[in-house]
């Protein structure tokens, strides 16, 4: 899936007056291209990142995915992009504590629309896939490392087959191995899966092995 970003801009008004936290950002991605956006906390890369996936809408611009503008779809429209289109991979892992990692994923297949009887194995392969042990599978967050958790969050994302996965900051709770590890893994999804990944990162040597790097300061690109 491609991704095209034209003159995106999102203004956020307060008692000081309007803040600009985007302002005429553009850059493009081609499908199966592994992105990642560099830049100091507050230069606007969560802005951007919400925005790709739909979960908040620019005040000018446009983010166009395979030549549909979905700033401009309906809420309804976003929410299927969101659901059908879009994996999300994030900082702090978001997994339901009481549920083990399987049934994390079972949850995220549920949600897809997967029938009862195929989520088990589905998730099995997924949690597999992503380099968990069958005992592993089993075990609820609380009783996995950073690395194992991130894994599972990882095998999540791909529940619904997206076409791009957003990851913001997915090795930021992460020492340096594993988080080699995690960013070698996106990187052979993004090459087999021909998946499409734009991921927010701090670490400039994961960036560096990137195809491609968007540096972000004060809401606009000043390197890609």
């Amino acid at each position: 899936m491609s991704l095209t970003v034209t003159n995106l801009t999102k203004t956020f008004a307060t008692h000081g007056g309007e803040v600009h936290a985007l302002h005429d950002v553009s850059f493009s991605v081609k499908t199966g291209e592994f992105a990642s956006i560099i830049g100091k906390s507050g230069s606007g890369k969560s802005t951007l990142l919400s925005m790709l996936g739909a979960l908040d809408v620019p005040t000018s611009g446009q983010i166009e995915v395979d030549d549909v503008d979905i700033a401009k779809l309906s809420a309804r429209n976003q929410t299927a992009y969101r659901s059908k289109k879009i994996g999300f991979v994030f900082q702090h892992y978001n997994l339901i504590p009481n549920l083990s990692a399987l049934e994390n994923v079972m949850l995220a297949l549920e949600f897809g629309g997967i029938p009862s009887k195929e989520r088990k194995d589905r998730a099995a392969e997924l949690l597999a896939e992503v380099g968990l042990e069958p005992d592993q599978q089993k075990r609820k967050p609380s009783r996995l490392s950073g690395g194992q958790q991130q894994r599972v969050s990882i095998a999540r994302a791909l529940a619904n087959h997206p076409a791009v996965i957003l990851a913001d900051e997915p090795t930021g709770n992460l020492d340096s191995e594993t988080g080699k590890k995690i960013f070698d893994l996106l990187h052979n999804l993004s090459r087999s899966e021909n998946t499409t990944i734009i991921a927010v990162t701090h670490d400039l040597d994961i960036a560096g092995k990137t195809d491609r790097t968007f540096k972000l300061q004060d809401g606009k690109i000043v390197k890609a």
